[in-house]
């Protein structure tokens, strides 16, 4: 999947293709975060955004005979324009998605491109409709067929089943076979995570102010309109972050495949936090530290445990095959030392199955997985180095999985333009499969620092 964006923030015109990890790196306000969040909140909404759509003719064979068949023969076929519509549609919620006016995303545009031999049906699909006391219609694609069986569990007459409702069914089962298989789910850390880790609880009390407030208001007053002003300040991942960990009582419960068939990952990352996160019956969170009994609030606990929250809980209770999850910095707030061991948690989840997408400013998350990279290759010297500096099998990583792209000023040709333009661009980084990534912008830096101290060290001479 590639994605173009143009006039987005400070990126003038960028594209950049996901791998199983994918990483953006940069100096600050070069658009790493614009291009983050665009993304996140495509592969949040984009089912809202693609314009596909069956007659009315189907959905009235559908409540006269009780079946009808759909040929999703032609929607894979117009994969492409119904693509290249729902790109539009969404690039007119960018306002949304950043929190801020409609005037900067005027000539925004975010395009969305897929290989031509990944645009096929996925391979069968099953969605069944329930009421509270019965199955309302059925909704199935066999594993070798073109064709999307809707029937009618019910007779019409007995169950009135809205229109609108049977059609957006129906929609959503063709959105997600013919597309669902080339957007992943995402889940995304934000760089604003550790102060909604802080104030979950406040954020809980002033929701519950307003929810209480709406009752003595006009009636005349949308309430919706009131209760959706607490967050509208917010960017979408921001406002996601505070709904997260408003809700980690819930998701306490739940278990996630990498807890159920990889608990060793965990592990790791119990290592790397230097305990565990619990919470009570009553919705209090607490950090455990290791071998200790005692619970620390979030406000007791340290900025790294803070900042590790969400991943932590994502990766216990949420997390599922396929997915991308999406961290802006994960290197907020870690010592060095957790900054190699989080750029090797990541290298273990592609590895089990779980894209990952970062924007970092860390030299010592891309220099740990230049290690993993050139560790990767099977050779008796190499086998030797990881073995003694504790490096496990499972977390190397082969460089062809890793795209990098470098947020920077460069010269390009813009679109319809006949000379190159210096603006802000993402280049890709050179990725060599024997010592990995090249990042300029962080050898740059440290040249320049080194140099600096040599002439205070030699200077004298």
């Amino acid at each position: 999947m590639k994605i173009v964006i143009k006039n987005l923030g400070a990126l003038k015109q960028a594209e950049f293709s996901l791998g199983d990890m994918t990483i953006i790196c940069g100096r600050n306000n070069t658009g790493k975060t614009y291009a983050t969040y665009a993304l996140f909140g495509f592969l949040t909404y984009w089912r809202e955004c693609l314009p596909i759509n069956v007659s009315e003719r189907m959905i009235d064979q559908l409540l006269t005979d009780g079946t009808v068949q759909v040929d999703i023969t032609e929607y894979s076929k117009n994969a492409p324009s119904i693509l290249d519509s729902g790109c539009v549609a969404y690039a007119k919620r960018l306002p949304v998605i950043f929190a801020a006016p409609a005037e900067r995303f005027k000539e925004s545009q975010f395009i969305v491109t897929v290989n031509a031999d990944d645009a096929h049906p996925s391979h069968k699909y099953e969605r069944r409709m329930r009421a509270p006391n019965a199955e309302l219609f059925s909704i199935i694609k066999a594993e070798a067929s073109n064709e999307l069986l809707v029937t009618l569990l019910v007779e019409n007459a007995k169950t009135r089943i809205p229109r609108d409702i049977i059609k957006r069914t129906i929609c959503e089962a063709l959105k997600d076979i013919v597309f669902g298989h080339l957007f992943p789910t995402p889940f995304i850390a934000s760089a604003e995570r550790t102060g909604a880790a802080i104030f979950r609880k406040d954020l809980n009390f002033a929701r519950n102010r307003l929810l209480e407030e709406m009752t003595h208001t006009d009636k005349d007053v949308n309430p919706l309109e009131l209760l959706f002003k607490v967050y509208q300040d917010y960017a979408l991942p921001v406002k996601i972050n505070v709904d997260f960990t408003r809700q980690l009582e819930a998701l306490a419960k739940k278990k996630s495949f990498v807890a159920i068939q990889y608990p060793e990952v965990l592990n790791d990352f119990v290592d790397i936090i230097g305990g565990e996160y619990t919470v009570t019956r009553n919705d209090e969170l607490y950090y455990v530290p290791k071998g200790k009994h005692i619970k620390l609030t979030m406000d007791e606990s340290s900025s790294a445990v803070r900042s590790l929250l969400d991943i932590g809980f994502y990766l216990r209770h949420m997390a599922k095959p396929g997915d991308l999850l999406i961290v802006d910095e994960p290197e907020l707030n870690l010592h060095p030392e957790n900054q190699r061991r989080v750029a090797r948690l990541f290298a273990r989840l592609v590895n089990i199955g779980v894209k990952v997408f970062i924007t970092t400013h860390s030299d010592y998350i891309i220099k740990e997985l230049n290690t993993l990279i050139m560790l990767s290759h099977d050779k008796p010297h190499l086998k030797r180095i990881a073995q003694e500096e504790g490096y496990k099998p499972e977390e190397l990583i082969s460089s062809d999985r890793i795209r990098v792209y470098i947020a920077e000023e460069a010269l390009i040709r813009l679109e319809g333009g006949q000379r190159r333009t210096r603006c802000q661009t993402l280049r890709p980084a050179d990725i060599d499969p024997e010592r990995g990534v090249e990042a300029s912008s962080f050898d740059v830096t440290i040249e320049t620092m080194n140099r600096i101290q040599e002439e205070i060290v030699w200077g004298m001479e």
